[in-house]
């Protein structure tokens, strides 16, 4: 009796960080220590933070304080609150 036995091979699939958006976060600080902490001048970092929590579902702790540095940010002429 021959039993055929399937062998699967998986594919190591790299390890998500097991803090997202640490990174960002750590840019961000660097940006606003650079630049006396005024979040108009880091606008493009701050936005890239936004986006990494936005793909990880807010699941960082450093997306805590995304939403009020964006609260912090002028906004764009013509653009109603």
């Amino acid at each position: 009796m021959n039993i055929a036995i399937e062998h699967r091979v998986e594919r190591e699939m790299p390890q998500p960080s097991k803090e997202p958006c640490k990174k960002e976060a750590c840019d961000i600080q660097a940006c606003l220590s650079k630049n006396n902490f005024l979040p108009h001048k880091c606008v493009r970092v701050i936005q890239l933070l936004q986006y990494c929590c936005e793909n990880c579902n807010y699941k960082s702790t450093h997306c805590a304080s995304v939403s009020d540095l964006l609260k912090q940010m002028p906004k764009p002429k013509g653009q109603k609150s």
